[in-house]
């Protein structure tokens, strides 16, 4: 086969993206997650137009400890979960609200969120993620990972997988997103 000039500039040109790809972890639409912090393992669900990470939580309430905002919450994963777990905030961000959930009465096209970070082993790999905290209780996977934290984990997601990456086995040190 003879490569055309046009041809030939398109294969160079897809040449260094080949070789990120190489370097990527693949993983299902459907993963195992260890949140280490709060010793648990959970399946997650891969989602990559949701910007940001969701854990499944209740009685979400913030309060200050020397000075600085804390939050308090519930997991909202099974009755197993009955004891709260508290962790420094990180931020509050803005979630925007479906269709379906906005309220033209309250005005509001969002829902603010706290957010803590957690250490979060897929496979391998180890990382320090921004979670929001809200409840999933009514979605199949307690767990959301978004695109922000799949750049993270240097993820390439095939929907066609579940389960790619295994059972978590990660060392103990989450390297920090960035």
């Amino acid at each position: 086969m003879r490569l055309t000039p046009v041809l030939l500039l398109l294969c160079l040109a897809l040449l260094p993206a080949l070789g990120q790809a190489a370097e990527k972890s693949v993983y299902g639409l459907n993963e195992y997650a260890r949140l280490n912090d709060l010793d648990l393992e959970v399946a997650a669900k891969l989602d990559t137009g949701a910007k940001t990470a969701s854990l499944s939580a209740r009685d979400i309430k913030r309060f200050k400890r020397n000075g600085e905002s804390w939050v308090r919450f519930y997991l909202a994963i099974d009755a197993a979960h009955s004891h709260p777990i508290e962790r420094p905030l990180a931020r509050v961000s803005k979630i925007k609200r479906r269709a379906g959930d906005y309220d033209a009465e309250e005005g509001k096209a969002y829902t603010a969120r706290p957010v803590i970070e957690l250490n979060i082993c897929m496979g391998r790999a180890l990382r320090t993620i921004e979670v929001n905290l809200t409840d999933r209780s009514a979605f199949q996977f307690p767990l959301l990972i978004g695109s922000e934290a799949l750049k993270d984990f240097d993820a390439l997601v095939d929907p066609s997988l579940k389960y790619a990456a295994g059972k978590p086995a990660c060392a103990t040190d989450a390297p920090k997103a960035e």
